[in-house]
């Protein structure tokens, strides 16, 4: 491993989610200690980052390394480190001081230990569950009590900048499946949640945003703010990648799961990564953080309005993908035929897990109206989105042309095909 990049690891253990804390290797307190003291002695912006394998987070990580030009350190942390991210570190190596923590989200010591000396947190690590596979004591174990506890290391270490990503289904759809045209951070929707993943999101952003302007250790204030992200796609997105292999198994055609007239507003990764690199400097200034902090931001950009189903085939088409011109059965019908699945579901529970194909919740999330504007965030942190919609389509489907060959071969291996 080069010099320039350390890592704080553990052992597997039986954890389902994260990986053994660091806090279990003996060294790690007495590496941090030195990482602590050397963070300390360094000029430039001391960040971690964590959910940083992820979607959205490995994004974060290169517009960081290519933009911040004060950074001196990066505390990279996740469950695991995939192939793709270790390769992002080695292509930017010498350029600022880059240490791996692998690690459990829900342990205080190891995240106490992960924030020292640090001066900003970038908090995108979560479970994203849509149909209920995950339970509901680890949805709420990772996205909510690891924020409560991170933000606790937060105040406990000094660091005085938190950005979260949070998510729109903090606001819905909700059960009746209300419509959203153009909405906004001034937006008075009756958000009862029926899904445990936007209530857990939507608890944690509440958490972030009540401990605006806890006082520090140190005497000084943590300034924090929420990001609610639209759905958002771009290369290595993972259920853009499910979508390309049932387009592939449908004979080049997407499934239609959403209706022509439920109109979203999608997202690029590298834009909502953008605004969390705009968000944190917004925090670090302090005529902007007077309007910034404390508050909660919707993040789309200028991607035309469609409905997911629509999305797909926007981004697949150059490469001969068509859609299926309507949903399968009327939408009454699903939505009945959805209501049995959860209720078969729910009966053999006591006997065998069973997660259905689709839910009620699902069917509602991609076929509700529900778009927002970035208006706020422009007009209070400067966030513009740095790729046009051309850019963001070209760049997306060029690794879906760049991965189709594969998923082909990898779905013929499997006799899917």
């Amino acid at each position: 491993m080069p010099p320039w990049l350390s890592r704080w690891h553990s052992h597997p253990s039986s954890l389902p989610i994260w990986a053994n804390p660091c806090a279990s290797v003996p060294a790690l307190g007495h590496l941090c200690d030195c990482v602590g003291t050397m963070a300390g002695s360094l000029g430039g912006l001391h960040c971690l980052l964590t959910g940083a394998s992820g979607f959205l987070g490995h994004r974060i990580l290169q517009l960081l390394m290519e933009e911040e030009g004060d950074l001196a350190e990066i505390r990279i942390m996740d469950k695991e480190f995939s192939a793709d991210l270790l390769g992002t570190c080695d292509r930017f190596q010498g350029k600022t001081m880059l240490n791996l923590l692998q690690g459990d989200i829900r342990d205080q010591e190891f995240l106490s230990q992960s924030c020292r000396g640090m001066e900003l947190v970038i908090h995108t690590a979560a479970i994203i569950d849509t149909v209920g596979r995950i339970s509901r004591d680890v949805l709420v174990a990772i996205n909510v009590t690891g924020t409560e506890r991170l933000l606790e290391a937060c105040v406990q270490n000094n660091v005085r900048y938190f950005v979260y990503t949070s998510s729109v289904e903090v606001v819905g759809p909700n059960m009746r499946g209300d419509p959203v045209v153009d909405g906004d951070e001034e937006l008075q929707y009756d958000s009862k949640l029926s899904f445990t993943y936007g209530q857990t999101k939507k608890l944690a952003e509440k958490r972030v945003l009540g401990a605006n302007g806890r006082a520090l250790r140190d005497g000084g204030t943590l300034m924090t703010c929420s990001l609610r992200s639209m759905y958002i796609y771009g290369e290595a997105s993972q259920f853009l990648l499910l979508h390309l292999d049932e387009a592939i198994t449908n004979g080049g055609v997407f499934h239609r799961l959403s209706r022509k007239e439920a109109l979203v507003n999608p997202a690029y990764v590298g834009n909502v990564a953008w605004a969390h690199v705009q968000a944190s400097r917004a925090l670090r200034d302090p005529d902007r953080a007077k309007k910034v902090a404390g508050n909660f931001y919707f993040i789309s950009d200028d991607t035309p309005h469609l409905s997911y189903s629509d999305l797909n085939h926007a981004l697949g088409k150059d490469l001969g993908l068509g859609v299926e011109p309507k949903l399968a059965l009327p939408f009454p019908l699903l939505y009945f035929v959805a209501l049995l699945l959860e209720t078969m579901s729910f009966l053999l529970k006591p006997l065998v897990k069973v997660v259905p194909p689709f839910t009620r919740h699902l069917l509602r999330l991609l076929n509700t109206p529900f778009t927002f504007s970035y208006r706020k965030a422009q007009r209070d942190m400067g966030y513009k989105p740095r790729y046009s919609w051309e850019q963001s389509k070209r760049l997306t489907g060029g690794w879906m042309e760049s991965v189709l060959p594969l998923r082909k071969e990898l779905l013929k291996k499997n006799h899917k095909l």
